[in-house]
């Protein structure tokens, strides 16, 4: 379905995924496309974080959880811009197999003469000195910004400040970026109890078979959605929901989540995948809060 570009989030949005999520698929190129669709998902829901979280304490998880990220990474990053800035990793040898995700800042204008003032672009430092830095910002020539002494190899946003021929771009600031703009991806020491207890996030939602009808609990989710910053979903594995995850840690979802809810009542499979939870999540609460 196309459209304009939505604008940002006011609230900032994140979700929680385990590492586990990708422990039983045995090869990597379906490892790969199972962590793009979770890319994908982010991305449509306008997710502003993805967070890692081990899930299993007693098992090292940090081969699973930095392979999610660094996928996930990759497809976030504009694709004029990897080669600059991912080094080779075997990990990202099946990333053809990945769906592109078409967000704002992944333009397909190639061309210098295509810029527009005011347009925002991300880019790469690619030469630095005391009064000239240029940046590649994925047009046949780069593109001089009006400010010295950055690293070569910095990723930054710029704001066109004049199109043409001969056009010039401004470093911008966050908050002048006033559409959907990515996703950053943290991969988190802490399991999921000490995860939202250290970030403390104005709003934390459980996704379990055991929660309640999303119906039962719209309107005060829906208002305490709309007074929050700072916005987490969390999500469990197939084989473990959040229930059996926090356990371990001695938590009860009580203790962390302020709404726990269902949103796949009366499923028909035996358990629902991380991936298919967050679209059916996210799709639901984008169109409900």
């Amino acid at each position: 379905m196309g459209g304009s570009f939505v604008p940002v989030r006011r609230e900032r949005l994140s979700i929680a995924v385990p590492a586990s999520q990708v422990s039983d698929t045995p090869h990597l190129r379906e490892k790969t496309l199972k962590i793009g669709l979770i890319g994908r998902a982010a991305a449509i829901f306008r997710v502003n974080e993805i967070i890692i979280y081990p899930d299993l304490p007693e098992l090292d998880q940090s081969d699973d959880a930095n392979l999610i990220a660094s996928i996930l990474s990759y497809m976030e990053v504009p694709q004029y811009l990897r080669k600059r800035l991912i080094p080779f990793q075997r990990s990202l040898k099946y990333v053809g197999v990945l769906p592109p995700l078409r967000v704002p800042h992944h333009p397909t204008k190639a061309l210098t003469t295509e810029l527009v003032e005011g347009e925002f672009r991300d880019g790469v430092v690619v030469s630095s000195e005391k009064t000239k830095t240029l940046v590649d910002v994925g047009v046949d020539q780069l593109i001089p910004l009006d400010v010295s002494g950055l690293p070569v190899g910095k990723r930054v946003t710029v704001r066109i400040i004049e199109a043409g021929r001969n056009p010039r771009a401004a470093l911008a600031k966050p908050e002048e970026v006033n559409i959907y703009w990515g996703y950053k991806v943290t991969v988190s020491n802490l399991p999921l109890g000490g995860l939202v207890k250290t970030r403390d996030f104005d709003l934390v939602i459980g996704t379990s078979r055991y929660g309640v009808s999303l119906l039962d609990v719209i309107e005060k989710l829906r208002l305490q959605w709309r007074s929050a910053r700072t916005v987490l979903i969390a999500f469990g594995s197939p084989k473990h929901g959040l229930k059996e995850i926090l356990a371990r840690e001695n938590f009860k979802l009580e203790d962390i989540a302020h709404f726990t809810v269902n949103t796949v009542p009366l499923q028909g499979t035996e358990t629902v995948r991380t991936e298919e939870a967050i679209y059916i999540s996210l799709g639901i609460l984008n169109m409900l809060v």
